[in-house]
């Protein structure tokens, strides 16, 4: 790659660690190396990205639904692998840990209710290892999706498997909103976190490790996130939770990036958050929006630091709204995420909505089968944008009102690789 994040991040990483370990918020300055980076690779080699995800919480995208056979699954998943080629599209980002769960047989975490409608059942298959196999034939890159902190989708700790790590450690969870998180502050569960993760790299033949954009969660009015008891025991030094809690998601990309790169230094390291780091009205820094929720302040996750720093291989930033949408502009969010990315060395991707295509109750550009081929004609402006990835392979495969036709007419005459 001839970035920090293949040659040097190893050492980077350890050193920010260290600096993390004695300062408060203002630690974890992992040194720049803007002059050796390059600006737009993708653009500059002819590749370029162009993704779908592949959502199983919920039983989303994949399965349709829990418990059908292990051959109807794998004929499902083989299906959507095939639509992404005749997409043109080239990764596949396919969600293995959704709930604190896995979809392969790991030795840390129970298999997930979404193949067999039970958690912790064997469905007879491995899902990740065919996928891994059926998209390298096929000629995708299979990224591996984790949710780092969700538990469940419910507060019952009750209705998880007897084994669930979030019930053989009670302390380690917090009930919020409707659902079961791990505390991210808690030591012992970023830990436990990252390993359940890392088995999938060491096993597996993946291209990648994805996050997505839930660190802390979103909020929810007249709620609150009980994590005082962590904060009394892990915050000192720190001027407040906040600042606090944005270490400790620090501490997460820092530690499972490192982790990776030792474990095999070809698999990279990507996430697609929230659109809005922070809105210019808060910060000078932050982007021409007005949107309800800056993950700065919100989620606690430093998003813009992470690709400033080199921290992570690629960013793929959810800018989920249409072009001239007042609070959150398409046509000020790309310009600000290129203007983030360029000479960082991180490769930038531009995260669509596809889902919202034709959907009643969405804004009138939503209605325009040319909408989103227009982001990506808007977007070729900024060398820093490598590429496009697609929420997700449901419509890719529906084609909502011929919004993805469109795209692949206009701007996918024939298959390119991605970013090497």
């Amino acid at each position: 790659m001839g970035r920090i994040g293949r040659r040097g991040f190893v050492v980077t990483a350890a050193g920010a660690l260290a600096a993390l370990a004695t300062a408060g918020d203002a630690a974890a300055r992992v040194p720049t190396e803007e002059a050796s980076r390059g600006k737009g690779r993708g653009r500059r080699t002819g590749r370029e990205f162009r993704g779908m995800w592949l959502a199983t919480v919920g039983n989303r995208d994949w399965p349709s639904r829990p418990g059908l056979t292990a051959d109807r699954q794998r004929a499902e998943l083989l299906a959507y692998f095939d639509t992404a080629v005749e997409r043109r599209l080239n990764a596949v980002i396919l969600q293995v840990r959704p709930t604190a769960d896995a979809l392969w047989p790991s030795p840390h975490e129970p298999w997930s209710q979404y193949l067999t409608g039970v958690q912790g059942q064997d469905p007879g298959w491995d899902p990740l290892g065919t996928a891994v196999r059926e998209a390298h034939r096929r000629g995708l890159e299979l990224h591996a999706w984790f949710n780092p902190y969700r538990v469940a989708t419910h507060t019952d700790p009750s209705r998880l498997v007897e084994t669930h790590p979030a019930r053989l450690h009670p302390d380690w969870t917090v009930a919020y909103g409707g659902k079961l998180y791990y505390d991210p502050g808690i030591p012992e569960v970023r830990r436990f976190v990252e390993d359940a993760m890392m088995d999938a790299v060491v096993r597996y033949d993946i291209d990648a490790v994805h996050f997505d954009d839930y660190f802390y969660p979103y909020p929810v009015p007249d709620q609150v996130f009980d994590d005082d008891a962590t904060f009394a025991r892990y915050g000192d030094g720190f001027p407040d939770k906040a600042a606090w809690r944005r270490d400790n998601i620090n501490r997460l990309v820092l530690e499972t990036a490192a982790r990776i790169k030792a474990a095999k230094k070809h698999v990279r390291f990507g996430i697609s958050p929230f659109g809005v780091w922070r809105n210019a009205a808060t910060d000078p820094l932050g982007s021409r929006t007005a949107a309800g929720v800056q993950t700065y302040d919100d989620l606690h996750a430093d998003t813009r630091r992470w690709v400033k720093e080199g921290w992570i291989d690629y960013v793929v930033p959810q800018v989920y709204w249409n072009m001239g949408f007042p609070p959150a502009d398409y046509e000020a969010l790309v310009p600000w995420w290129a203007e983030v990315a360029d000479g960082t060395g991180v490769d930038l991707f531009i995260g669509e909505a596809l889902y919202k295509v034709g959907v009643a109750g969405q804004p009138e550009a939503w209605h325009d089968p040319a909408e989103l081929s227009r982001h990506l004609t808007f977007a070729q402006r900024y060398p820093a944008v490598g590429g496009h990835c697609y929420f997700s392979a449901m419509e890719v495969v529906a084609d909502p009102i011929g919004a993805m036709t469109r795209v692949v007419a206009d701007h996918y005459p024939t298959r390119v690789r991605p970013p090497a």
